[in-house]
């Protein structure tokens, strides 16, 4: 269904030059059509920011609800920014005032970088937990992603997560626990997940904070899970947003901070990713790198253009089913949220079956 852009976002031009349906907001004004307001706090770092954008606006807009959807993007203090990120996030973005003020039916909450052993000591904890308080009282579900899990999880149920001896890197396969939970219905009972962390909240403590884990991996462990409500609080250890080039990109960056001196040993791959060929090609470039490196010249530039036509994504029809599923539920309870308040005599009871 379309998705609505209010304020001329440039991610909404490239979207709809992919075939996505755009509209603007002067002609979503003359349909006829149901809205869901649904937020996206954009906390993820420069090189990815406008990315992120795309990747859950086409999530948000794979839904088959027949609604307009507005996106509302905002972000919060306490970030680093460069000043083209500034830039945008000034021209483009909302203020968490405004949001407040006009409300949400659903908010998504991406990751982000961390510079701190805690979470609680950075500085973007204390604005995020702002709007923690707030979604929790004002918003019918709030989903989760990577980062953004680990806070919400720690704060509501104090788990902290765990450092890895490794980086959680890659493409990962998953199994569905409860085939029976409104969010897994009518997907694939096993079915890819990139990953992308250092830091782990493992399944038995979620489980034993009541949590409900849905979705789970024998090497990257508990993926989707949800409060134990069952639907106000959707939380991703993975990232099911990511394009197929989005671990590329990672690894080029990597990759380019090894030639910069930032790392003192070179990446390794991500795991199950990349195909042989890939693999080949890339074990190859890394030896002329460190051949460079070590001979103080400029290595070769990254092949990622020879690398891109390579790479599978064997996730985002499972995404798009589950951001489906979850979006769909939103417009269920707030249709009768609205038939409620149009007729206070209805009282259904657990219409969702949650």
């Amino acid at each position: 269904m379309p998705l609505v852009n209010l304020s001329n976002l440039p991610s909404f031009a490239r979207l709809q030059e992919e075939g996505e349906a755009i509209l603007s907001a002067e002609r979503a004004q003359q349909q006829d059509i149901r809205e869901l307001h649904i937020g996206l706090l954009n906390m993820m770092p420069d090189a990815a920011l406008e990315a992120t954008e795309r990747q859950f606006c086409r999530l948000v807009g794979a839904c088959n609800q027949i609604v307009q959807f507005h996106v509302h993007i905002f972000t919060v203090e306490g970030i680093e920014r460069g000043l083209e990120a500034q830039n945008h996030i000034d021209t483009y973005y909302e203020s968490f005032d405004e949001i407040q003020q006009d409300g949400l039916d659903a908010l998504i909450i991406s990751g982000a970088n961390v510079t701190h052993a805690h979470l609680q000591e950075e500085a973007f904890w204390e604005p995020l937990t702002e709007v923690f308080n707030w979604a929790k009282k004002n918003v019918t579900s709030v989903l989760c992603s990577c980062l953004a899990t680990h806070a919400l999880i720690q704060k509501c149920y104090h788990i902290e997560r765990t450092r890895l001896t490794h980086k959680r890197w890659g493409v990962f396969e998953h199994t569905v626990l409860d085939n029976n939970h409104p969010l897994v219905s009518d997907i694939n009972t096993r079915f890819d997940v990139p990953h992308s962390r250092f830091n782990e909240q493992f399944q038995s403590d979620l489980e034993q904070a009541g949590l409900k884990v849905l979705v789970a991996s024998e090497e990257a462990g508990a993926h989707l899970f949800v409060s134990p409500d069952g639907f106000r609080f959707v939380f991703f250890q993975g990232h099911p947003e990511y394009d197929a080039v989005s671990l590329l990109k990672e690894y080029k960056r990597e990759v380019n901070r090894y030639i910069d001196g930032e790392l003192t040993n070179y990446p390794p791959l991500p795991d199950n990713y990349f195909n042989p060929l890939c693999i080949a090609q890339l074990e190859q470039y890394k030896k002329h790198v460190e051949s460079a490196v070590k001979n103080k010249q400029t290595p070769d530039a990254f092949p990622e253009q020879a690398l891109t036509n390579h790479l599978d994504n064997t996730w985002r029809d499972t995404a798009k089913a589950v951001f489906n599923n979850w979006l769909g539920k939103i417009y269920q309870i707030t249709h009768q949220d609205r038939r409620q308040a149009l007729m206070p005599g209805i009282d259904p009871q657990n219409p969702l079956n949650l």
